[in-house]
């Protein structure tokens, strides 16, 4: 199965979700190995066929020309080189100063409408004053009294000659009155024409001086902007969260190499302590040497497969499926004649042995047990087997690859003969060198209800 995964590199999704952390690790770093040694044989092949002999072009095919320089040799030009070529810190630079100015300028634009607003409910109460626009109103109401009056004295005249002389010194004075009003109702009017102005150009300097506030700001906002800028440029580096990140994937990345490291040297660990303990042995003996007791071979199935399930020849694939009818015409036709699920005297069922149940119903039977209990359970989504295993923190599955009439974890090198075989051998050894899960004691069937019973009937 690991062999048919790292040729398609691909694992179906099925298989994947079987797979616990460790495993999903162990195949993570294969098919990484199994990428970089297809990479150098690509880079080989081709830097053998660039050193091969070019065949001749073809008659009035496309070509493609270099220009040369002075020395005959491909004309390059490299940015930088030349003495009126711009440094990369005075094209930023630029840049910078050009955001900073187009900002501040924005900034200013907004500052200066909001000013003008300011000013121009300021002097528009002075330029309404219902005392300045009602002069004019009142000079046409005082005329019209006068004349009034002219005419009502022109009558008066008339009928009172007698009292002519002492009416003309009335009006004498009357007119001496008025004019003498009128030249204060000038003055008066000079007076509020002169304050007019003199508003008027205040207004024009206060302006003024706004607008040159308003330059002044926004020059040194353009400054402080441009300093911004530099700082976070020249600063970048030593910004926390890119040092954090940095720090969290140089951490990720020396525990992935640990994990590889130490993968490694469990393997080679336990494959020695497997020769010194004669399973190894046994298993060769089991499979090539004398073999006491041959296993019936399975029977022929016809499998209908698509162009894209077709593999390369000795190579045989655990196909994945969901039908129950399936697993079960596996077991019994495959596995039942290799005493899948026995003891090791193959006298009876192992306790620990269960049938096609889920994840689910297996954490279950375990949630019941302490830590260290498990159980192998016949995986309900593909032709295996899954040894899930009870642990101080909740559960953990792993899957047993059961192709090639032998079992192993998958991403582990260490084949046995029988299923029975790889449980003894984890009771002592653990599974996963980070987790050390020890198969102490075995989880049995639910009281009242066995689930391999459609396994074996």
């Amino acid at each position: 199965m690991l062999q048919q995964i790292l040729t398609d590199m691909y694992i179906e999704p099925e298989l994947l979700a079987e797979l616990n952390e460790e495993q999903k690790q162990v195949l993570f770093f294969k098919m990484r190995e199994e990428q970089v040694r297809r990479w150098k044989e690509r880079e080989a092949r081709l830097e053998k066929e660039e050193t091969a002999v070019r065949k001749p072009k073809k008659a009035g095919g496309k070509t493609v020309s270099w220009m040369q320089g002075s020395d005959n040799d491909v004309w390059v030009w490299v940015m930088g080189e030349h003495p009126n070529d711009k440094s990369y810190d005075q094209i930023c630079d630029e840049i910078m100063a050009e955001r900073a100015a187009l900002q501040a300028q924005r900034e200013a634009e907004e500052l200066r409408a909001k000013k003008e607003a300011e000013l121009e409910k300021r002097f528009s109460s002075i330029y309404l004053d219902p005392e300045v626009l009602a002069l004019t109103d009142e000079e046409q109401r005082q005329e019209k009294a006068r004349q009034e009056q002219a005419q009502k004295e022109a009558e008066r005249q008339e009928q009172e000659r007698q009292e002519q002389l002492r009416l003309d010194q009335e009006r004498q004075e009357r007119a001496k009155q008025e004019q003498a009003r009128q030249e204060e109702q000038k003055q008066e009017q000079a007076r509020q024409a002169a304050a007019l102005e003199e508003l008027k150009r205040r207004e024009a300097e206060e302006r003024r001086k706004a607008e040159e506030e308003l330059r002044r700001l926004e020059e040194e906002r353009a400054r402080q902007i441009y300093m911004d800028l530099k700082k976070v440029q020249n600063h970048e580096k030593e910004d926390k969260e890119w040092q954090e990140t940095l720090r969290k994937s140089k951490v990720a990345d020396l525990r992935r190499r640990s994990l590889a490291k130490q993968t490694r040297e469990d393997h080679k660990r336990r494959s020695l302590k497997a020769l010194e303990s004669g399973r190894v042995a046994a298993m060769t003996k089991a499979f090539g040497g004398e073999k006491p007791t041959a296993p019936p071979k399975p029977k022929p199935r016809n499998l209908t497969l698509t162009s894209d399930l077709i593999q390369k020849p000795g190579v045989c694939r655990s196909l994945s499926t969901s039908s129950r009818e399936q697993i079960i015409c596996w077991f019994r036709d495959e596995q039942l004649p290799l005493r899948a699920g026995f003891q090791k005297d193959q006298s009876r069922i192992a306790p620990w042995f269960h049938g096609i149940i889920t994840r689910e119903e297996a954490e279950t039977l375990l949630s019941e047990k302490g830590p260290g209990h498990f159980l192998v359970r016949v995986s309900e989504k593909i032709r295996g087997y899954v040894i899930s295993y009870r642990c101080q923190d909740g559960f953990k599955h792993f899957l047993i690859d059961a192709t090639e009439n032998c079992y192993m974890l998958l991403g582990d090198q260490l084949k046995f003969a029988t299923l029975a075989e790889l449980v003894e051998y984890h009771e002592e050894e653990p599974i996963t060198s980070l987790g050390g899960e020890c198969l102490r004691h075995a989880c049995g069937q639910k009281q009242g209800c066995v689930d391999y019973a459609d396994l074996f009937t």
